[in-house]
């Protein structure tokens, strides 16, 4: 787990990372990108939520709350390996990031909704 968290920074690194040097910077520029995906998720939630019926709003309501812990556990799981280390703040941020990036598409996906399409729900 500790090789592969090497392996994914020095990728941040090789791939120009923002020329951010030490792993405070990365660090930081890691919690730069999720909070940019917590802007994106929060900005489709809001946009779904007012389209939804009122049955749908609670049943979104309930199921994002569900997921926002699911996501915060399943990175706490992901990250185990470099708990104690410099690096962990920004393995838990890139997890974060990529799982709220995943359910800004989902989202999108159902606020994208054709009218008619039986997998859309709270329509």
């Amino acid at each position: 787990m500790r090789l592969l968290a090497v392996l994914i920074a020095a990728g941040l690194l090789a791939a120009g990372s923002a020329a951010a040097q030490s792993q405070m910077e990365l660090n930081q520029q890691a919690g730069a990108e999720l909070r940019k995906s917590d802007e994106r998720l929060n900005t489709v939630y809001k946009a779904l939520l007012a389209k939804v019926s009122e049955a749908g709003k609670t049943k979104l309501q309930t199921a994002q709350l569900s997921w926002l812990r699911f996501r915060d556990q399943e990175c706490e799981f992901e990250t185990m390996g470099t708990v104690g280390g410099s690096i962990h703040s920004m393995m838990v941020a890139g997890c974060l990031t990529r799982l709220t990036d995943q359910r800004v598409k989902d989202l999108e996906a159902q606020l994208n909704c054709k009218e008619g399409d039986l997998s859309c729900g709270g329509q």
